[in-house]
């Protein structure tokens, strides 16, 4: 029986906390990119590099309050700094939707143009990142490291393994949390919201209707760069920040959003979870949770090298697309 509880303590500790978090992540990523596809129409290929510069002046200014000495306790420091970083990114996007979008959305040219507009702004995006902090890996977490440490748990339980609860893991999951029931509550019972909504399920008639549509253009990329900054910062302080990381994770934003059916937050939130549970699942190996069942496996019992993760979100995107276009809900719903 005590083996028993050891695998499950393993497999919890490298498996299911791992995956609450970078699911937190992914969802707050995927609801960015499926609130623009919703309301703007088209995939924006910047949201990563948006994410990566929103998430880069946060740490610029965390490590000038580290400097002065200016803490936030047992949480990062980060969590104040987070705010200019999402000031910044929503600066940036703003502008970059007067000089780039406004002009092809006045145009009504087709999503792809869009589309392809976003990727020469990914190009602009990378290099102010590189500028600003350099291409290397970077870390920024301070505060108390872990809410529940291994030697902690196995000390309280008396298990030969334990699980470790990083502070981050705790700060990701609240952070989502509130951001999630902000963003629905906000869509769901402000003027602002519903108009973003109504402009999502039929432009023509939203705009007969008299609703702004340059005030839910507005909204919608505030929306997108807080949501990017904040899932950009709490990545970082989970792992590390590495501006490539930034761009990679585009794959598996995007997959989250068309397994819950693009265009549809509670979908994009489902599919970053589902995402991520897959993801660390199948890139784990196995082999010493099956010893304490009882079984002697030769190999490491992988089925992936955690080098390959990211295909596991190519695999289910392409799937979806396949089995199931709309997603597990219907797409293109606020």
């Amino acid at each position: 029986m005590i083996d028993i509880f050891n695998a499950i303590a393993l497999f919890t500790n490298f498996v299911i906390v791992p995956a609450i978090a970078y699911g937190s992540q992914i969802a707050l990523g995927a609801l960015g990119v499926t609130l623009i596809f919703g309301i703007l129409r088209f995939a924006n290929f910047a949201h990563g590099d948006l994410m990566a510069f929103g998430t880069a002046v946060t740490i610029l200014l965390t490590w000038w309050l580290q400097s002065l000495g200016i803490g936030f306790g047992v949480l990062p420091t980060a969590l104040l700094a987070l705010p200019v970083g999402i000031a910044a990114a929503a600066g940036l996007t703003l502008a970059t939707d007067r000089v780039v979008y406004r002009f092809y959305r006045n145009k009504r040219v087709a999503p792809v143009i869009m589309t392809m507009a976003s990727v020469g702004v990914t190009f602009i995006y990378g290099g102010l990142v590189r500028i600003l902090i350099g291409s290397d890996d970077q870390r920024f977490a301070d505060g108390e490291r872990f809410l529940i440490s291994a030697a902690g748990f196995r000390e309280m339980t008396g298990l030969a393994e334990g699980v470790a609860v990083k502070v981050t893991v705790l700060v990701t999951v609240v952070a989502t949390v509130l951001a999630m029931g902000w963003l629905f509550w906000f869509l769901a019972r402000t003027r602002t919201g519903k108009a973003m909504r109504a402009f999502s399920d039929n432009e023509d008639l939203a705009l007969l209707s008299g609703i702004n549509p340059e005030r839910v253009v507005l909204f919608c990329w505030l929306l997108a760069a807080g949501l990017a900054t904040l899932a950009g910062t709490l990545y970082g302080l989970d792992k590390s920040f590495k501006p490539f990381n930034y761009v990679q994770l585009l794959l598996p934003f995007f997959a989250a959003a068309m397994v819950g059916g693009i265009g549809n937050p509670l979908g994009a939130v489902v599919g970053g979870y589902l995402v991520a549970f897959s993801e660390v699942a199948i890139t784990y190996p196995y082999k010493r949770v099956l010893e304490y069942l009882g079984f002697r496996p030769e190999g490491l019992v992988q089925l992936i090298s955690v080098d390959y993760k990211y295909a596991v979100s190519f695999v289910i995107l392409v799937l979806v697309l396949l089995l199931r276009p709309t997603g597990i809900f219907k797409g293109r719903v606020l």
